[in-house]
């Protein structure tokens, strides 16, 4: 088992790599980035614009003044059109594009091996003050999400596989469609109509993960004010939720109770419970385990973004969104980086979860 974690784990690096290189090279070709943004400030307003630049950049003036002083003669593009040079390059310092895309690339993974992921090019934080801030939120919506889901789903996946065809199939399944139907924002907004006062009732909070005297309460009343809050998020997560896990896990059991060792194992005398739960259900489980690492990554980091923006939760999810559309392109590299290689570990986990309710699988004799 040791080598074959060594091996998973060496595989990450080319892996992490390959992915930076990737989304590198897509956002480089993506038109509009920071200095192109920022040179259309200036060119709308100059005044104040040109104060913060130059105020900003006061460090690199010379290096710039000396730099640009061969650019004067040729083709501006639009964006610079009618700008001062010097004024350009100095954006172009302040941001990092005075340097190629393969220096500026290298230099990035640089500092990422040293867990430097900069400053946003729009926030007065660093990137790792950025995450550590809006990680709370996220970790909330994400974690408890799962919990639920599996909680909930797993049980009554088997539930549905032992009364396979029955009315309570029937009418559970039916359930749990019109449930994944609905979107989780429309779902949402009829919450805060309903319940958030909208139209009708004023019994839960509207925005926000705590309330604004929380450090004053006590320990008691601080969870429950916790939960409070995260209530009507959680139920338009939830609504559409159930329906995978528990098809999935329903139809794994199926798939395992038909087959002979069961046949043989009731033959035996055992009980049913010993049966479904001592043979059927670690064998059901490794595919509903497998999917757990992929399912909580992508409920922590996309799941919630439309549900932090009708909610007001700052997450990572609106975070990273605000991001892509500023071309503030610290935070887009930083938390990529930090997610990719999260999400990697936790395929890992997965991975060694199998061994936890299978000892019969060897992973030491699996060619990757």
């Amino acid at each position: 088992m040791i080598a074959y974690i060594i091996r998973r784990l060496l595989l990450v690096i080319p892996t992490l790599f390959g992915i930076m290189v990737l989304n590198f090279v897509i956002v480089q070709a993506a038109p509009g980035g920071p200095v192109e943004q920022t040179l259309a400030e200036l060119r709308g307003n100059a005044v104040s614009a040109t104060a913060r630049i130059t105020g900003d950049s006061a460090d690199s003036a010379n290096l710039s003044d000396s730099s640009s002083s061969s650019d004067d003669g040729g083709q501006q593009s639009r964006a610079t059109r009618g700008l001062d040079p010097v004024l350009v390059e100095k954006v172009k310092v302040l941001y990092g594009f005075d340097k190629p895309p393969l220096e500026r690339f290298v230099l990035m993974m640089k500092n990422y091996l040293q867990f430097d992921f900069g400053e946003s090019f729009f926030r007065d934080a660093t990137v790792v003050e950025l995450v550590i801030e809006k990680m709370p939120v996220s970790i909330s919506l994400g974690l408890w999400t799962t919990l639920i889901v599996y909680l909930v789903s797993i049980p009554l996946g088997i539930k549905k596989a032992i009364r396979d065809g029955t009315s309570f199939d029937v009418w559970t399944s039916g359930l749990i469609i019109v449930g994944y139907a609905i979107p989780g924002f429309l779902f949402a907004i009829l919450l805060i109509v309903v319940f958030a006062g909208g139209s009708y009732l004023d019994w839960f909070p509207l925005r926000g993960l705590v309330s604004d005297d929380f450090a004053s309460l006590n320990p008691l009343q601080k969870v429950l004010d916790y939960f409070w809050h995260l209530a009507l998020p959680l139920t338009a997560m939830l609504v559409g939720g159930f329906a995978t896990l528990t098809m999935l896990t329903k139809n794994s059991f199926l798939d395992e109770i038909n087959k002979q060792y069961v046949l043989t194992a009731r033959a035996k005398g055992l009980t049913e419970n010993r049966v479904l739960y001592g043979h059927v259900f670690r064998n059901a489980m490794l595919i509903v385990v497998a999917g757990f690492p992929s399912a909580f990554v992508g409920i922590l980091f996309t799941g919630a973004l439309l549900i932090e923006i009708i909610f007001s939760l700052d997450g990572l999810g609106l975070l990273g969104y605000e991001a892509v559309i500023n071309r503030d392109y610290p935070i887009v590299f930083g938390t990529l980086f930090v997610f990719t290689f999260l999400g990697l570990i936790l395929n890992i986990i997965g991975d060694l979860m199998y061994t936890l309710i299978d000892p019969r699988i060897d992973f030491e004799r699996r060619e990757l």
